[in-house]
């Protein structure tokens, strides 16, 4: 009796949110709804108000903003301080901590206007702080940050402006604390906060020689560059008790690092502070406040694991481990519970921000369909590659793609040396395409595959241009192999066929994407839908509002895209609440030290020579002033007519 057939599986929405991640990486803010859509949850809970993202897409596009857009939601920004601070308080509680916890958040992390001001207003009742390491920073933080119950940390080497700008921040009540880096710093501060007639408030940053796995190890160990040793902070100590100011040293801060995938690391970097801290205490330093730094790492690739794009431990255990291990070790000696901070800028605001951009074209790995019949040639190598891919078949599996590389290559040296056309080169890649697809699929049905043929699929992708600039919008991808989630925002409900790169526009080979997240391992491509005949596709890519929009650079000067900000109500409803238009072509060659007019006058004197030399007429003249005009007015990525 012949064996029973299975049909194959139908595609759904629920294979999409696993094929994308969007189950493990979405933290319950973005999810795959039953009809192919990503949605948005604001609160980051199943049950509470969700809104279709394809739909957002066309608010924006009906209100005449153009892609590529970068969507922050206000909503999630608020659940994730709130959620912060949440579970601090719920491991404080439970572990019977004496102190509290303030977070705070490093401006350098994203330094837009809009989202500093939305961090102090979301977090205001928590009392959730600032961190500056510049002027401008500094400046920005006080004029912003209204709750005088919160802490703004100074970090960073400070001139004299610097510190007097913190000083009258004391003196007009904020909580400022000027973390020394290094022991020089502490004689200006006194110089200046005598002259100001404020006693300010000091912490000092310890070198720990605890490190961190990942791409930001060198913060920690005993040659990081920022931080004071042992021998730096005793000085300290002693200088402000000859000076009778000891009570003015209130915190004890360190940076382990960004993006902490490992809950040890965290734990031992903890552990050393405190008894540094509890011997500071010792000395008779009033201290109050441990800062923990940064560190709190972001799921990017939903793996749970401590690999660099991950991290292998939960809000939860993070916030209990910090609790615990603080009360553990300052118990032994009876030491006061401090207020517990931490900068925890990119957990605050990468789930804030997508970037959302349409795909442009696509270039089709897929070949030309076999030819019917050969040219005639002077030589066999075409006939050989035919009789490799009929001959392809699981038992010469290595034998036909050792065989097809090898005909691929005499093929480029025989055009090189003109012993065959260019018809018959193409006609020879075309077979070499035909060849690896067949062997993919050949490879797909065995169950050891060789190591080279594993690669091949690699080789096969199809490469999708979308409108948008790696360089401005997703430098890390560029500079450190960042990984971000990144999937189509709409057609889940079909599968998708194509492995697929994804380019920028930008005239550069590193302008590109092929690095994507997966549960296992990273992969190179990832699956994309067939493009629709006039029929835009749209892309996202996830958890970027942390040094995106800081780090971005105008490579082949395209600059800052559209920004939208929308608030979700609690009925499923939403508003836009900001609109920043993106950079105009004009401001752009304003920032290159382009002068705009004199560019403008250049242009006429140009276009009165060529009615002068008879290259155009004089009617031609003010449809091209016009084309001009139009060009310096406009957006810097593609835009469809």
């Amino acid at each position: 009796m012949a064996a029973t057939q299975k049909k194959p599986t139908k595609w759904t929405p629920k294979d999409a949110a696993h094929l994308y991640g969007v189950d493990r990486w979405g933290a319950g803010y973005f999810a795959v709804d039953e009809n192919g859509d990503i949605v948005i949850s604001p609160s980051g809970k199943k049950e509470g108000p969700r809104v279709s993202l394809p739909k957002v897409v066309k608010g924006i596009l009906d209100r005449g903003m153009d892609m590529p857009v970068l969507l922050r939601i206000e909503n999630i920004l608020g659940s994730q301080i709130k959620m912060l601070h949440a579970t601090f308080a719920k491991a404080i509680k439970e572990l019977n901590y004496n102190g509290s916890y303030k977070g705070v958040f490093p401006i350098k992390v994203n330094q837009q206007e809009q989202v500093v001001e939305a961090i102090a207003e979301f977090g205001s009742k928590f009392d959730h702080g600032l961190e500056a390491g510049s002027k401008p920073e500094l400046i920005a933080a006080i004029s912003i940050l209204e709750n005088r119950n919160a802490c703004l940390i100074c970090n960073g080497y400070k001139d004299e402006e610097f510190i007097d700008l913190g000083l009258y921040a004391t003196k007009m009540g904020l909580q400022c604390f000027f973390v020394i880096e290094t022991p020089g710093e502490l004689d200006l501060i006194l110089a200046r906060a005598a002259i100001i007639g404020v006693r300010p408030k000091l912490g000092l940053r310890m070198k720990l020689t605890a490190k961190a796995e990942g791409k930001w190890s060198a913060s920690g160990g005993d040659s990081s560059v920022f931080g004071l040793n042992m021998s730096q902070i005793i000085h300290i100590v002693d200088r402000l008790k000859k000076e009778n100011k000891l009570d003015c040293l209130n915190l004890l801060h360190y940076h382990l690092g960004s993006q902490i995938s490992n809950i040890r690391d965290i734990r031992a970097g903890v552990m050393e502070a405190c008894r540094i801290y509890e011997e500071l205490v010792k000395e008779g330093a009033a201290m109050g406040h441990l800062d923990l730094g940064g560190g709190l790492a972001v799921d990017y690739d939903g793996s749970r694991t401590n690999e660099p794009s991950s991290r292998n431990y939960s809000l939860d255990e993070y916030c209990f481990d910090i609790v615990e291990t603080i009360a553990t070790v300052l118990d032994k000696s009876k030491t006061p519970h401090p207020t517990i901070i931490t900068e925890s800028g990119r957990a605050t605001v990468a789930y804030y921000s997508i970037l959302l951009f349409n795909v442009l074209d696509v270039s089709s790995y897929i070949p030309h369909p076999i030819p019917k019949e050969l040219p005639k040639t002077s030589n066999d190598l075409l006939e050989n590659l035919l009789s490799t891919y009929k001959m392809v078949s699981p038992k010469h599996i290595q034998e036909c793609y050792n065989d097809t590389l090898f005909y691929r290559d005499q093929a480029r040296q025989l055009f090189k040396h003109g012993q065959i056309s260019i018809r018959e080169r193409a006609i020879a890649e075309d077979l070499f395409r035909h060849i690896l697809l067949k062997i993919s699929e050949t490879a797909a049905k065995l169950k050891h595959v060789p190591r080279e043929i594993q690669q091949i699929n690699d080789a096969l992708s199809d490469v999708y241009y979308g409108n948008f600039s790696v360089f401005q919008s997703l430098p890390d991808v560029w500079a450190i192999n960042q990984l971000f989630p990144i999937c189509p925002i709409h057609r889940l409900d079909e599968e998708p066929s194509r492995p697929a790169i994804i380019a920028d526009i930008t005239c550069d080979s590193d302008g590109k994407i092929d690095l994507f997240p997966n549960a296992d391992k990273a992969k190179r491509t990832i699956k994309l839908h067939d493009l629709k005949e006039n029929e835009e596709y749209y892309l996202g890519v996830f958890l970027v509002g942390a040094y995106q929009e800081t780090l971005g650079d105008l490579h082949n000067l395209f600059g800052d895209t559209n920004v939208v900000s929308i608030h979700i109500n609690d009925d499923g409803s939403y508003e836009f609440v900001r609109e920043l238009e993106g950079d105009s072509v004009a401001d752009i060659l304003s920032y290159v030290e382009y002068d705009v007019k004199a560019i403008k006058q250049r242009i006429k004197r140009f276009a009165e020579d060529s009615i002068h030399k008879g290259f155009i007429k004089v009617k031609d003249r003010k449809t091209i002033l016009r084309i001009f005009d139009e060009g310096l007015r406009g957006y810097s990525y593609f835009e469809r007519e």
